[in-house]
């Protein structure tokens, strides 16, 4: 099966300001957000992809504008809307260390399958929309580019936190454990039996992520994996 790499947005002046920004439009990547999209670029330049998916929100689409343009032969990123960030209701575009104080943000941080979020959707939710989003277009891309596929959606913290936990067989109280840098990349290999977890919050090189050629390794189990990981 096809590998997934999540991106998520580098730097955005949201972040930087420690602001909550949900899906509130004209939100930019920062000075620091737009030197890690263009190292992104460089960084993703040995791995041949298939297809950019990419969540509909602006500092999403301007982390993929270098890749995309060193990159022509992709064509403009698939968007789709369950990639997007949560929905966070009434808490949306409030300082971090505001909310920081009410009494929900606890059961954010501690048990998160019980949250939700004022006038916005669950984590629950949440993590519903954004796993079936990642099978599916999983399962599109292999049948589309063959089973050692490569491919990228770029998305949000906790978009990503929420497929990894989904990975890892982690109940979702515990996707807060996961930590998730602007602009890092997470690999996920999805194969029929489990997915495999490759890389998680990388920033660094991501040359051995290219598909190896000749025969595909296996674990005792059967289950084909990347780059010999077992």
């Amino acid at each position: 099966m096809p590998t997934l790499l999540l991106v998520r947005h580098g730097r955005s002046t949201a972040n930087t300001a420690g602001i909550l920004a949900g899906w509130t439009p004209g939100v930019d990547l920062d000075d620091t957000g737009r030197a890690q999209a263009a190292a992104l670029a460089d960084r993703l330049a040995g791995i041949p992809l298939a297809r950019v998916v990419s969540s509909p929100l602006e500092r999403c689409r301007q982390t993929l504008e270098p890749l995309l343009a060193a990159r022509p032969e992709l064509g403009a990123p698939a968007e789709d809307e369950r990639l997007g960030e949560c929905h966070y209701g009434e808490w949306t575009g409030r300082p971090l260390a505001e909310l920081a104080k009410e009494p929900l943000w606890r059961t954010v941080q501690d048990h998160a399958a019980a949250a939700a979020f004022p006038g916005g959707e669950s984590l629950r939710e949440l993590s519903h929309r954004t796993v079936s989003a990642v099978r599916e277009w999983n399962g599109r891309i292999a049948a589309e580019h063959g089973e050692d596929a490569v491919w990228i959606a770029c998305s949000h913290g906790d978009v990503i936190k929420a497929v990894v936990a989904d990975a890892l067989g982690l109940h979702l109280d515990h996707f807060q454990r996961i930590s998730v840098e602007p602009c890092s990349v997470t690999a996920i290999r999805y194969t029929p039996q489990r997915p495999f977890v490759l890389r998680m919050g990388d920033t660094g090189d991501l040359g051995s992520l290219a598909p190896k050629a000749g025969p595909v390794p296996v674990t005792p189990a059967g289950d084909a994996v990347v780059g010999g990981t077992t």
